[in-house]
């Protein structure tokens, strides 16, 4: 990794700018009278070196949020830019190029290989892209995530947790502008989920990362700096310096549960 890569991934190059801008994206599902909006022109800045949680009932649209951020799927209309390119009239073909290199991601199925080693599951993005791991930069994301003694290790030989952090490693080797989670705790826990929450802001804080994670629980999103509520597709509230109280408070206003 040259040095320019390595600045980007601590973040301490230029003046930080938004990672993810999204205007006046809707997304419609079906047509005639069996369309359903899941996402009415949002509007939302993400900013660099943040951890986003988004949060609202279930319907709400924040699976199409997170697809439709992260390049995994097209708006029906509006614009998403990824700092300063935009994706929205992208083909598939430089659309999963982009992601290679410059999208990470978790989810709540940890979608390791199984018959690959920890360290193989890590450089996997970077095997598909035809690029060299750089062996001091992976070396660091392995401490980071506290695999170091387990690299040549198979999943099946891995705690829940252990799983988690190896896609959390992976989603950090390329050294991507975005890491998106979704529902990345939604499976363990709430010990190991606590680790994997704690490791996440960890990223933020200590590397400069963007995170902008999807979840359901309280608790994940009072780890991060803002949570934006969605309710029928639209961004309708957003909390700095949650709490899980005050964010279980507003979720049970949205009608979230009782």
């Amino acid at each position: 990794m040259n040095d320019a890569v390595r600045t980007k991934a601590v973040g301490t190059g230029a003046a930080p700018t938004d990672a993810v801008s999204m205007d006046a994206v809707s997304k419609v599902y079906g047509r005639g009278r069996g369309a359903v909006a899941a996402l009415r022109e949002v509007t939302v800045s993400l900013p660099r070196g943040r951890l986003t949680a988004v949060m609202g009932p279930s319907g709400s649209g924040k699976s199409t949020f997170l697809h439709c951020a992260a390049g995994l799927d097209t708006p029906t209309s509006g614009t998403v830019r990824l700092g300063d390119t935009e994706l929205s009239s992208m083909n598939e073909t430089k659309l999963t190029e982009l992601r290679r290199r410059r999208v990470g991601f978790v989810f709540q199925a940890f979608n390791l290989v199984p018959s690959l080693t920890v360290e193989q599951n890590i450089t996997l993005p970077l095997r598909l892209s035809r690029t060299r791991p750089d062996r001091g930069w992976l070396t660091e994301v392995v401490a980071r995530v506290g695999l170091a003694d387990r690299t040549g290790h198979r999943p099946a030989q891995l705690s829940g947790g252990q799983q988690q952090r190896v896609a959390i490693a992976r989603a950090l080797v390329t050294c991507p502008d975005v890491v998106f989670g979704d529902e990345p705790t939604g499976a363990l826990d709430t010990m190991t989920a606590r680790d994997v929450l704690t490791l996440l802001r960890e990223t933020v804080d200590g590397m400069g990362q963007t995170v902008v994670m999807v979840t359901h629980d309280p608790v994940a999103a009072s780890y991060a700096d803002t949570v934006l509520f969605l309710a029928d597709g639209r961004i309708v509230d957003a909390m700095d310096a949650p709490s899980s109280d005050r964010v279980a408070a507003r979720m049970t206003r949205l009608g979230a549960w009782k």
